[in-house]
């Protein structure tokens, strides 16, 4: 058994809590789900999700301060405000993904429809994984820590594994 584990209480050198802050919580997320479904507008976000006018406005701020979100002007009115996703928010999608997955396995128990679908060819995308640096699927017991050190080692020798012959992913 590994006895390198993350430091739990070292905050800062987690990116989850940084994560968790700045989506902060459900309405947030709805957000975020409506603008990866083209909503733009604050009145769209409104009539869509169903959320109070005074929560909507403190999230959307809250999701723009963060760099989610932008506010861009309208190109046929520039007096409407269109929210639109930025790379930052995009490099959500995985995230999401992943735990609308989970929410389908462990809280629904059955996939949602419409399922979402690879655009090339009309079929349903993968389960969201933890995949080794060639791309294999890896289980939960298939993980070790390992400090940045070793692993930078480990690169700088060309070698992709541990002298245990084990995967080095790092979460």
């Amino acid at each position: 058994m590994d006895k390198l584990r993350e430091p739990l209480a070292a905050l800062s050198q987690c990116g989850l809590p940084m994560a968790l802050e700045a989506m902060g919580e459900r309405w947030s997320f709805m957000i975020l789900r409506a603008a990866f479904n083209k909503v733009r507008h604050f009145e769209e976000f409104l009539e869509e999700l169903g959320i109070a006018r005074n929560i909507l406005s403190n999230r959307l701020s809250r999701l723009v301060e963060a760099g989610i979100l932008k506010r861009e002007h309208c190109a046929d009115d520039r007096r409407r405000i269109e929210y639109r996703l930025t790379d930052k928010g995009y490099d959500l999608l995985p995230a999401m993904l992943s735990l609308r997955q989970w929410g389908e396995k462990w809280e629904m128990g059955c996939v949602s429809d419409p399922v979402l679908c690879d655009a090339r060819d009309g079929m349903p995308i993968a389960a969201i994984g933890i995949h080794a640096h060639d791309g294999r699927a890896l289980p939960h017991d298939g993980l070790k820590w390992r400090t940045r050190a070793e692993v930078d080692a480990d690169i700088a020798r060309g070698s992709a594994a541990s002298s245990a012959g084990r995967p080095t992913a790092v979460a």
